[in-house]
């Protein structure tokens, strides 16, 4: 059985505030916790039955997790110039996705723990013909394409509640309980990558029982992002079409293809926060 890991670092144990995750501070303390979450899940896979485990790294720039910590049984998937964002590596090969450290949408829970929707910076709301999602959601409707279910989340309670309104059979571990976007009551490390191995275990153990989440027909997303110039740099995409100030729309045939164009406008939209030719020299 082949199972696929996103990670990212939001949700993992131990962290409540941004600032822990800024590299002048102690990031270093939390790609080590990373990689111990991310191992507890590896292994509770095994346990559960995986023959092989692909982990794609899915934090900032996407290289957080330590190669030379992670459980030698599982193949990492680390840098950021990737087409398919967090789920790069992804195909109709595998029996489950596990989302390890993931973290509640922007606009969500105001108890999520560093709540945002992919690009903090650049995006306040995305819809995916017309159903509000976070980050989990909409990689749920990608794997789907591919016929993989989601099997199991960690992160902390808000965030769990939230994708278990539309993915009610995942297994979930609650790593902490969110207070406030920036504070949280945490479990010690060893506690929470208990919870984290033994809910991949189940996970694993009942991925025939899970139907992956599939969207048929054509895909329309919407947009919201922070700044009106982000949004309209977007439409130098000619199938991007701004519907307001700040909110642009799109339809794309199919799921995976719709991603990938969303992935290109939130990337124009982060380099468009300061001008995309700000860091140029003439």
């Amino acid at each position: 059985m082949k199972i696929f890991i996103s990670a990212d670092m939001e949700g993992i144990s131990g962290v409540a505030t941004n600032q822990q995750l800024k590299k002048d501070s102690e990031y270093n303390r939390f790609r080590h916790l990373m990689t111990q979450d991310v191992n507890a899940a590896i292994e509770g896979a095994f346990r559960g039955g995986a023959t092989e485990v692909v982990v794609a790294d899915g934090h900032g720039n996407m290289s957080n997790i330590l190669i030379e910590e992670l459980d030698e049984r599982a193949r990492l998937v680390s840098g950021n110039n990737r087409v398919m964002c967090q789920l790069e590596g992804l195909d109709e090969t595998f029996d489950g996705i596990l989302f390890i450290g993931h973290h509640g949408r922007e606009g969500g829970s105001e108890r999520a723990v560093i709540n945002h929707s992919l690009a903090g910076v650049a995006v306040n709301e995305v819809r995916v013909n017309g159903v509000v999602v976070g980050e989990t959601e909409l990689n749920a409707r990608v794997a789907g394409h591919f016929g993989v279910p989601v099997l199991m989340v960690s992160g902390d309670d808000a965030y769990v509640a939230e994708v278990m309104q539309s993915l009610p059979h995942v297994e979930g571990a609650v790593v902490k309980r969110g207070i406030d976007r920036l504070a949280a009551e945490l479990l010690h490390p060893k506690v929470a990558q208990g919870l984290i191995r033994e809910a991949a275990e189940r996970a694993v153990r009942r991925a025939k029982e899970v139907s992956p989440l599939k969207l048929e027909g054509p895909v329309t997303f919407e947009v919201e992002f922070k700044g009106t110039n982000q949004a309209l740099m977007t439409t130098t995409i000619p199938l991007v079409e701004l519907v307001a100030p700040k909110r642009i729309r799109f339809t794309c045939g199919d799921m995976v293809t719709a991603y990938k164009l969303f992935w290109a406008c939130v990337i124009i939209g982060m380099s468009a926060v300061n001008g995309v030719l700000g860091a140029v020299n003439a």
